[in-house]
């Protein structure tokens, strides 16, 4: 039985990619970047797998290729950095308004489901058939839990806690 070009090229990958990945993450310190850059390295070594295989060490190849891929990354980590120095600082931020305070609050004693449905649809504009969609709900769900949520942020809105006074 002949080995095919795909056959030749699994069994390089499943002899070298455990080695491959680990000095790409010795290079980029990062777990996820390592395995990109590795995945990339493969990817363009399958397309000129015919000129690889005839090499005496394809491996080298793709050990050049993730270097290259590397000093790539951190060339445009640099960029970036620099740029971002170079740019004016943002102004500060100034504290939020009692109102803020106070919404969030209430918010954060909803139910997940009301609160994800009301930030939907309040925060994004999403539809009520969109929200149902993306939560895997009934419309008539959604919109229980819009009014519910709704009712209840009102209730502590109004209510006056801690000293702090009414919003309206």
């Amino acid at each position: 039985m002949t080995e095919t070009r795909a056959d030749a090229f699994d069994a390089f990958y499943r002899d070298t990619s455990r080695r491959l990945t680990r000095y790409a993450y010795g290079l980029t310190g990062d777990a996820g970047e390592a395995q990109d850059l590795v995945q990339e390295a493969y990817a363009r070594a399958w397309q000129r797998w015919r000129r690889l295989a005839a090499y005496d060490d394809p491996e080298a190849w793709l050990r050049l290729v993730v270097n290259r891929l590397s000093s790539d990354r951190w060339r445009r980590i640099g960029v970036r950095r620099a740029r971002e120095a170079a740019a004016a600082p943002l102004p500060p931020v100034g504290p939020p308004s009692e109102n803020t305070v106070l919404l969030v609050r209430a918010m954060r004693e909803l139910p997940a489901d009301q609160r994800r449905a009301l930030a939907l649809h309040y925060l994004l504009d999403r539809s009520v058939a969109d929200i149902a969609r993306e939560l895997g709900a009934a419309e008539g769900t959604v919109k229980s839990w819009l009014s519910r949520g709704r009712t209840t942020l009102a209730a502590a809105l109004l209510t006056d806690r801690e000293g702090v006074r009414n919003v309206r």
